[in-house]
């Protein structure tokens, strides 16, 4: 599996595992699927404190127990909690601490602030990045669901660079593509939802981890019978490619270059169907003509 780098230490695999809904499986399950993820070559899995109430941690640290600690990243989210967002320092930094007791795993690679909290104090937060790094508990640091002014506010605080941002970003979920596509136009694909947050991590050196890279407005691409047209878009030349629709959809954000795919399914079989979008090479013409027949406007 390819690879792409993310701040100057993690050399990680270009498609992340999610493990978001493990913790509804049994551990036989998780453990299948999170192998089967190693196999295929993944090196970095996606985790957060909330998940399945911190069972998708618990079951992530048992499947991977015997599995090299180096050979694998680990990245974990907090700032979640029951009805409201705590980027307080106590809970940061008890947050982080208790995701590693859960996964056995002695640090973090990354750890992300998962969703903005508007009352954040950003000289604590500054304070709990530092407790954390200097104990070793946390490697390096990112963001979940921010836009740019948000990430600039964070980092007039903390002295480490943010490495990823995680947003959602799919085939059937192209905005931050679309508005830059469409600068100064007068349709709904101009519409700027997100502070051109696509180039903004570019230019940053962030990463963009994908979250939802198959999720369309009904669910799940495939059974979504809201989006069966565009479904039959990818199809169609998914058979022409001789792979899976839902490989070719990862392959269509890989070809972006600074976005890691994150996939969450539980099904050893679909993860490894997903994971032949490695050995797709999209062309550009054939990369904006998969973009123009999802219904998306080409100027």
């Amino acid at each position: 599996m390819k690879n792409i780098k993310i701040g100057q230490d993690i050399n990680a695999s270009r498609l992340a595992y999610g493990c978001m809904r493990i913790g509804g499986k049994t551990q036989k399950q998780a453990e299948a699927v999170v192998k089967t993820a190693i196999e295929t070559g993944i090196n970095l899995f996606d985790n957060a404190d909330i998940y399945c109430g911190g069972k998708s941690e618990e079951f992530f640290g048992k499947a991977v127990k015997g599995v090299d600690r180096d050979k694998i990243y680990i990245q974990s989210k907090c700032g979640i909690r029951d009805g409201f967002y705590d980027f307080s320092k106590e809970h940061i930094v008890s947050s982080v601490e208790n995701s590693i007791k859960r996964m056995n795993c002695g640090y973090l690679d990354v750890l992300c602030l998962h969703r903005p909290d508007v009352l954040f104090d950003g000289e604590e937060v500054a304070e709990a990045f530092d407790e954390l790094y200097s104990r070793g508990l946390v490697r390096n640091f990112g963001v979940s669901n921010f836009n740019p002014m948000q990430t600039e506010l964070l980092k007039k605080y903390i002295t480490y660079p943010l490495v990823v941002n995680q947003l959602q970003l799919g085939v059937f979920h192209t905005g931050m593509i679309d508005s830059g596509m469409c600068v100064n136009m007068k349709n709904g694909f101009a519409e700027d939802k997100d502070g051109f947050v696509l180039p903004y991590c570019r230019l940053n050196d962030m990463v963009i981890q994908a979250w939802g890279p198959i999720r369309s407005a009904g669910g799940y691409f495939p059974s979504d019978e809201s989006v069966a047209d565009k479904t039959a878009v990818l199809e169609r030349e998914a058979n022409e490619l001789g792979v899976s629709k839902e490989a070719l959809a990862i392959a269509f954000l890989s070809r972006l270059g600074c976005v890691q795919p994150i996939i969450g399914t539980t099904s050893p079989e679909r993860l490894s169907a997903m994971a032949e979008s490695e050995s797709i090479e999209l062309t550009r013409q054939k990369w904006y003509e998969i973009y123009r027949e999802m219904g998306n406007l080409i100027p």
